[in-house]
């Protein structure tokens, strides 16, 4: 029997971009949602920090861009620079103008979306939010989907719904209840994220608020946010993560990117490992992933968060009618999953993963004449708006979209 408005319960675990996103998207459509978050709160780290056109055209959908925009820095352009020679490529997105009502990278703080949704959600009669409660095992039938969660304290309790989106991030206890496998790889060297109120732009003339410097021993990439730059660079496998976070380090990381006369002050620091993972699928039953639950992939590009969000609208969007409107719920969600899963294998991993091995590229040559072959791609319209599309993921939207049906 179809689920009539008001009638179907979907379940979302995990309260990240992907998650809150779908949410929103269920509850206005006369769908109840329940959200569970496993922190007691929404963290405030800084993880993802840009945003493409297509993801704030959808946002803007759900009447969330303008309250973004506000809390972000807009970024005009982005840039390729050459560490040893100095010379940059820098691609200026005022080519989009008619193609999006947002012709520019957004940067801004994940976590300042999530709250923006969240505040939307518990204004919606049809949204319950959970926190402190992380998804644990998953069983479904032929009636719904149960969903166990264990509390903070250790308690755990079993909630049942029609369906079920897995939302909660690279380590997803819910695509390991389903037993999908994630395969890919893990780059050898760690990843150090070091953030600083300094503003590069007054040491590094030229320099655009989101720029990617190859170098054969030590590439980087500068992002600026509101108020910070955040500086991205490699370090060793084997490197004792006590001493290339410590201030020491760093601060002769920072000085040699551009040097000045007083030290840098250092307002956050992390480090982490950096993988390239795809789900085997993103649907099975009554169940499905998105964002980092059904792919992960490095940051050089900006694609990881993106791409979760347009998974959740897709999701979401056809599960609107699978149950408002009493579309074939398999066939539905298998086409979300052919749909999302090869533009997250064919671009948004193809894509970061050759942008690392441009960036690390050893051979001078072909460093020169990768960056010969971007400053002439800058300096031709045709040539800039067909990079700049790819670059900004609207021709990873159109190429999802335009997978048929099974």
């Amino acid at each position: 029997m179809t689920k009539t408005e008001n009638d179907a319960h979907v379940l979302i675990a995990g309260m990240g971009p992907a998650g809150v996103v779908a949410g929103l998207i269920l509850c206005r459509a006369g769908i109840r949602v329940s959200l569970f978050e496993a922190l007691a709160d929404l963290p405030m780290d800084l993880r993802a920090s840009t945003f493409h056109p297509p993801t704030l055209d959808y946002l803007a959908e759900l009447g969330l861009t303008d309250d973004l925009v506000a809390q972000g820095l807009i970024a005009p352009s982005y840039q390729w620079r050459d560490r040893q020679s100095g010379e940059a490529a820098t691609f200026d997105m005022a080519c989009l103008e008619d193609v999006t009502a947002f012709p520019f990278r957004l940067q801004c703080e994940q976590f300042k979306l999530t709250r923006i949704a969240v505040d939307r959600l518990r204004a919606e009669p049809l949204a319950e939010l959970h926190f402190g409660e992380a998804a644990c095992a998953v069983t479904q039938d032929e009636t719904g989907v149960s969903l166990t969660l264990e509390a903070i304290d250790g308690s755990r309790r079993t909630v049942r719904g029609d369906f079920l989106i897995g939302a909660d991030g690279a380590s997803s206890a819910v695509r390991r209840a389903l037993d999908i496998p994630f395969d890919g790889f893990t780059y050898p060297e760690q990843w150090v994220v070091v953030s600083t109120s300094v503003d590069f732009a007054d040491l590094l003339p030229g320099l655009s608020p989101v720029s990617y410097t190859a170098d054969p021993e030590e590439w980087y990439v500068l992002l600026r946010t509101p108020d910070l730059w955040r500086v991205l660079i490699p370090v060793p496998e084997s490197a004792d993560p006590d001493v290339v976070l410590s201030d020491a380090f760093l601060q002769d990381k920072l000085q040699g990117i551009a040097a000045r006369g007083a030290p840098y002050d250092i307002v956050h620091r992390t480090i982490y490992r950096v993988h390239q993972r795809i789900a085997g699928t993103y649907h099975v039953g009554r169940v499905a992933l998105a964002g980092d639950a059904a792919h992960i992939n490095n940051p050089l590009g900006g694609m990881g968060m993106n791409g979760g969000i347009h998974d959740a609208v897709n999701l979401a969007q056809k599960l609107v009618r699978v149950f408002r409107d009493g579309a074939d719920r398999d066939a539905m969600l298998d086409h979300y999953s052919s749909q999302r899963r090869a533009v997250a294998e064919r671009y948004v991993l193809a894509h970061t993963d050759q942008n690392k091995r441009v960036i690390e590229e050893r051979d001078p040559e072909k460093r020169a004449a990768h960056l010969a072959k971007l400053r002439a791609v800058a300096a031709s319209p045709e040539a800039l708006l067909a990079h700049v599309r790819k670059g900004a993921m609207l021709d990873a939207v159109a190429e999802s979209m335009a997978v048929e049906p099974a």
